[in-house]
């Protein structure tokens, strides 16, 4: 989709950009596939667990499905929507059974296309299929990393997977961040490359875009008293003065996390 700037009539439009959304046909979503958002605003009973949330748009979720275990049930796509809770576009999908459901939007699909879930399924975009079905070299997105969990990996706008080997009963996969991973080939996989490519080159504008979706503003260390941080305090501008610590004294620097994951086994290439 083409990205549209805007002349410098105001601050806040003078860096502003925003798509074009020439492949959305629809506004208002299927009333059956929303569920109520509620704003949880980084609080757990009240208390704040996670700082710079809160007071974000109202907005309702769509129920996506990550799953397409409707295997060999041929569906219409009949809209293409907007979908505030991810920055990929989604497509609202007609059963031949009666059943509506919402999937990722593919880029090259269209309005009276059909699209398949199952082993027999055709190499086309926005079919689903196993990836030891799948040819080497083809663009997917939405892989399972469980046989029958639902899709995980590559589910960004523009997010695709390339299928890079097989391997027995595993297919190695090329994901987007270049790490090479090994995945069963009983997993399901989309065809095809995610929506809204030019997604990430867009730019906000003003600090108010960032408040609507529920990002409130971020104060360093530094320039807090000594009371509300550790690095706080000192005339004048100053460094952390320490080695860097959170608000409550903890470590924030170097590795904190788990090392050795269960998971480790199946990279074959580090993202690094």
């Amino acid at each position: 989709m083409p990205i549209k700037n805007f002349k410098p009539i105001t601050p806040g439009q003078r860096f502003k950009s925003v798509l074009i959304n020439t492949e959305i046909t629809k506004s208002k979503p299927e009333r059956t596939l929303i569920l109520a958002l509620p704003k949880i605003s980084g609080r757990s009973k009240g208390k704040i667990t996670q700082r710079g949330r809160g007071a974000r748009h109202k907005r309702n979720y769509r129920e996506i499905d990550f799953k397409r275990d409707k295997i060999n049930i041929s569906a219409k796509i009949a809209a293409i929507e907007y979908d505030p809770n991810r920055s990929a576009a989604i497509a609202l999908l007609h059963y031949i059974d009666g059943e509506k459901k919402y999937i990722l939007a593919p880029t090259g699909i269209k309005i009276g296309q059909n699209v398949i879930s199952g082993e027999k399924a055709q190499i086309k975009v926005g079919n689903a299929l196993p990836l030891g079905k799948i040819p080497i070299g083809t663009v997917v997105h939405n892989v399972e990393l469980t046989p029958g969990a639902g899709g995980q990996l590559a589910r960004s706008a523009g997010g695709n997977a390339i299928i890079s080997a097989r391997e027995g009963n595993w297919v190695h996969l090329k994901l987007p961040s270049k790490e090479i991973r090994k995945i069963l080939a009983s997993c399901y996989a989309t065809i095809g490359q995610l929506s809204n490519i030019d997604w990430k080159n867009l730019s906000a504008g003003k600090a108010g875009k960032s408040r609507h979706r529920g990002r409130r503003p971020h104060v360093r260390g530094v320039a807090m008293d000594p009371g509300s941080h550790p690095h706080g305090g000192g005339e004048g501008r100053s460094g952390t003065g320490m080695n860097p610590k959170t608000r409550h004294g903890k470590r924030a620097f170097g590795k904190t996390r788990k090392l050795n994951k269960p998971s480790n086994k199946f990279i074959l290439k580090r993202r690094k």
